[in-house]
């Protein structure tokens, strides 16, 4: 069925939301040109498929969808995964009756909200973070002062102790406090930024790839893909070279065991960036791509807390120091993962 360009079909022309309109089989009969963009698809070419065809979402049930040809009500869901072409995207979908023809169809929009979505979240985050930033270091503080107190005391009870047998259990004690010290020191970071001068951001990235190639212990190959139009720029490099250090050797370490383990180093320029809300004009934009098994759901939007890991014996201090490191710069770490594919993306803005 073809619907004639009449002032409705001109309406749903200029949308900027994707509009689809299915029968009771799902079959598309119109798309306009939002939701050809939207699914990379002609409108022709959907009509030759059912609306089942053009994503794959495991948590949305499409027989929702139906719902309203039987209730004569809308639905809507505001926050749905879907997957198109392997890349993953949120969307708003809202399912309408609508009759022509005497004919009664589902008229189906969906909104991206992946921008919003982001947004919220990287905000939410972000706070999140400093609170944590802040409760770990009182917390660092309320330990370090006892743990002093703790190895000063070993230390004199050590000269006052006749026998030398005895100082290998004061000796355990200063130990002990040193490695919990060294702990706390690890937790809170870098404090503060070193000195930023001009830097090439490539050769720093070399230097990563060089120390993960180099490691025995790793098994993957590298894949470089830079943009040579970027700028150098103010950074400290050693504190950069760590933030991503620590990123692509994680993803590493994840993929030693995976006879294909890949990691993808990739550069862009990023226009109009958008950092915690506050927008730059120009940023840096560094992928760290892997195709391993990706990072449980449960820990993605708590992976840059101190001692969360999704590795067993991780530490969780890798990430956290990456996030610190990178704060420091004004920049931020995005990452997005599902089975397959894990990406980490880093943004420090150009001046």
């Amino acid at each position: 069925m073809a619907l004639t360009m009449d002032f409705s079909t001109q309406l749903l022309e200029h949308q900027v939301t994707a509009i689809l309109l299915l029968d009771d089989q799902r079959q598309i009969h119109y798309a306009n040109p939002a939701a050809e963009q939207l699914f990379s698809q002609s409108a022709q070419r959907m009509a030759q498929h059912a609306f089942d065809d053009l994503f794959h979402s495991p948590q949305f049930d499409l027989s929702t969808l139906m719902l309203p040809l039987n209730t004569g009500q809308s639905v809507t869901d505001s926050d749905v995964r879907i997957m198109i072409d392997e890349q993953p995207l949120y969307i708003e979908l809202t399912s309408s009756p609508v009759a022509i023809n005497k004919s009664l169809y589902l008229l189906v929009e969906i909104r991206q909200i992946e921008q919003q979505r982001r947004l919220s979240q990287e905000i939410n985050q972000h706070a999140q973070q400093q609170a944590a930033k802040v409760l770990v270091r009182s917390l660092a503080h309320e330990i370090k002062n006892p743990l002093g107190g703790l190895r000063g005391a070993a230390q004199l009870l050590e000269r006052m102790l006749p026998e030398r047998e005895l100082h290998e259990y004061t000796q355990i004690i200063i130990e002990q406090a040193d490695r919990l010290r060294n702990l706390v020191d690890r937790l809170l970071g870098p404090q503060k930024l070193g000195t930023k001068q001009p830097e090439n951001l490539h050769a720093i990235i070399e230097k990563v790839r060089q120390l993960i190639e180099l490691n025995p212990s790793y098994q993957v190959k590298i894949i470089r893909d830079y943009d040579p139009s970027l700028p150098d720029f103010d950074v400290d490099a050693e504190q950069i070279e760590q933030a991503i250090l620590n990123i692509v050797s994680n993803a590493a370490e994840v993929l030693k065991d995976q006879p294909d383990g890949t990691i993808t180093l990739k550069t862009r320029t990023d226009f109009q960036t958008n950092i915690y809300g506050q927008r730059h004009k120009l940023a840096a934009k560094i992928d760290i791509i892997d195709n391993g098994p990706g990072i449980p759901s449960h820990i993605q939007d708590t992976l840059f807390y101190p001692m969360v890991s999704a590795r067993e014996g991780g530490t969780g201090l890798g990430l956290s120091i990456s996030q610190n490191l990178i704060d420091q710069h004004n920049g931020k770490i995005d990452v997005s993962s599902w089975p397959g594919k894990t990406i980490f993306t880093i943004y420090l803005p150009l001046k």
